[in-house]
């Protein structure tokens, strides 16, 4: 699959360029086109240029630096603006896109409150899916104050990025004229080059970040009923089970949006390409079985389906390389879909691909569920070729079928020459994980 990656307030915007900055790291490319939107000016200068400047750009007059967690004020700006985004899309591909990836922090007012509009005339505008990637606030970000995060190191290069290219773009292309000295804050932009991965977090004094959000648990309850009947999937990462015992969210939120944006990497670039005219290079050999858009939109569904996403990885010795025409037989088991020169042990792939299988399938996954909760799910194993045994890939996948009570399943594989690693992702999809992810939202303020 080919995608647009939009990422709406800060949280959103962060994690559409972990995602671009994860793909541009790997040789099968999904991503056409990486936007950041966002109503606070110094956000998107932070950003790093894996966005380019000119796909930035800041909405909403007379704000700038977000919303104080006021979702209704969001939910007017997106009505607002949609259409004014709308075309600034324009400016990549998507009318061959093969879907959409819009980014939010759940608890934030700016992402929250403009991705109901922006999916609806993305629904509107064009015949492919769109799916929400929605991060849950945590719960510490519902305390009243949040000092735990000293930033002196970093406010003698905060204030270098006052005067960023990226910055002047984005005011340029803005709804609102702001004044140079707004711009060049020191002590705001101080702030941003710590900004929290979702909207509302303020600098104090230039030295310690307050992450106040009381009102996080509400407004994600309010817009994933918005989101409601608009997108097709929305796929979930929960912050707070992600979190290490005693971290904060400001020191988590790079390892955290990293960890996500692994998952959702991984399961969009083992996807064929279906548009026309737009193959991707051969940079990989063909999959035994390949999973495209239609495959994807057939276990995602197409009625705001909650999405959770387990994954497992286990490092490998690649062989070295060769013809990739044969199968080699392994004495016990059977054989790998591809053959190498070098051989690799039977016993060793098998286990690897059953390894990787079970962490996938028990392991943490982006919304705690159990397996039976899916109504659909969806196996990828990959790696390099000569451990893809297919023994194991056939009987990894009805385990999965087991352990998910559905018939509802699909499967495929995805060849990794220069990899070295043996991974798994298994999608689960249904209405249940709705249950599963309102429980997470009602704890949320209770935790």
């Amino acid at each position: 699959m080919q995608l647009e990656v939009i990422g709406v307030g800060g949280g959103g915007c962060r994690l559409a360029a972990a995602i671009r900055a994860w793909e541009a790291d790997t040789p099968q490319s999904f991503v056409l086109d990486t936007f950041a939107f966002d109503t606070d000016t110094d956000t998107l200068a932070s950003l790093p240029e894996t966005v380019p400047e000119d796909n930035r750009y800041r909405y909403g007059d007379g704000v700038n630096h977000g919303l104080n967690g006021n979702l209704q004020r969001g939910l007017e700006l997106g009505t607002e603006h949609v259409d004014e985004l709308e075309r600034q899309l324009d400016a990549g591909n998507p009318s061959i896109a093969d879907g959409f990836l819009v980014a939010i922090g759940l608890g934030g007012a700016t992402g929250g409150g403009t991705a109901p509009a922006l999916v609806s005339s993305l629904k509107r505008l064009y015949d492919a899916p769109v799916y929400v990637l929605a991060t849950l606030p945590a719960a510490c970000e519902l305390e009243e104050r949040d000092d735990s995060l000293v930033v002196e190191d970093v406010v003698a290069d905060a204030a270098d990025t006052s005067d960023s290219p990226a910055t002047a773009a984005a005011d340029q292309r803005g709804a609102a004229s702001e004044s140079a000295a707004e711009a060049s804050d020191t002590k705001d932009t101080a702030g941003s080059a710590v900004a929290a991965s979702n909207d509302g977090d303020t600098a104090t004094d230039g030295i310690t970040i307050a992450e106040t959000r009381p009102l996080a648990d509400e407004n994600a309850t309010q817009t994933l009923a918005q989101l409601e009947g608009l997108a097709d999937a929305i796929i979930c990462f929960d912050n707070e089970a992600w979190l290490k015992t005693g971290e904060s969210l400001a020191d988590g939120r790079v390892r955290l949006n990293e960890a996500f944006a692994t998952r959702v990497g991984k399961f969009f670039a083992a996807t064929g390409d279906a548009g026309e005219g737009r193959a991707q290079p051969a940079t990989t050999p063909e999959a035994e079985t390949i999973i495209d858009a239609n495959d994807v939109a057939r276990i995602l569904g197409s009625r705001s389906s909650i999405v959770s996403i387990g994954y497992g990885t286990q490092q490998v010795d690649a062989p070295g390389g060769g013809s990739l025409l044969g199968l080699g037989f392994g004495p016990d088991i059977g054989p790998q879909l591809f053959a190498e020169d070098e051989a690799v042990e039977t016993a060793a792939a098998y286990s690897a691909v059953e390894t990787v299988i079970q962490k996938a399938l028990y392991g943490k996954h982006t919304l705690e569920c159990e397996a039976a909760d899916a109504d659909r799910a969806l196996v990828i194993v990959g790696g390099p070729p000569a451990w893809l045994n297919r023994q194991a890939i056939t009987d990894g996948r009805r385990t999965v079928e087991s352990a998910t009570e559905t018939d509802e399943l699909l499967g495929g594989d995805a060849p990794r020459p220069d990899g070295d690693s043996v991974f798994a992702l298994v999608a689960f999809a249904g209405d249940t994980l709705r249950e599963r992810l309102e429980e997470r939202t009602a704890s949320i303020s209770s935790d």
